[in-house]
């Protein structure tokens, strides 16, 4: 079943994406699978250990389960200084 919801990017990932945010319909039954299609599909250069994420502006882990109309943001690390 195909769910609608929003996507976040950040820094590297928004640079690679060409985009900051976008609404998308995916079959991703969780934030992990939701990731790897998404990096399948941009040839995201980051993996998943190096990356924390969001689903409507609360951490979750890499199995959260996905809902119509979530916001998924991708936390890549941010550089110091």
């Amino acid at each position: 079943m195909s769910i609608k919801i929003n996507v976040q990017y950040f820094a590297l990932l928004r640079e690679e994406r060409g985009t900051s945010n976008e609404t998308i319909e995916t079959e991703a039954s969780d934030t992990g699978a939701l990731y790897d299609a998404l990096s399948a599909e941009h040839g995201f250069s980051l993996g998943r250990d190096q990356l924390k994420v969001a689903v409507n502006e609360e951490y979750a882990a890499w199995d959260r389960p996905l809902a119509e109309g979530d916001t998924v943001v991708f936390v890549p690390p941010v550089a110091g200084g």
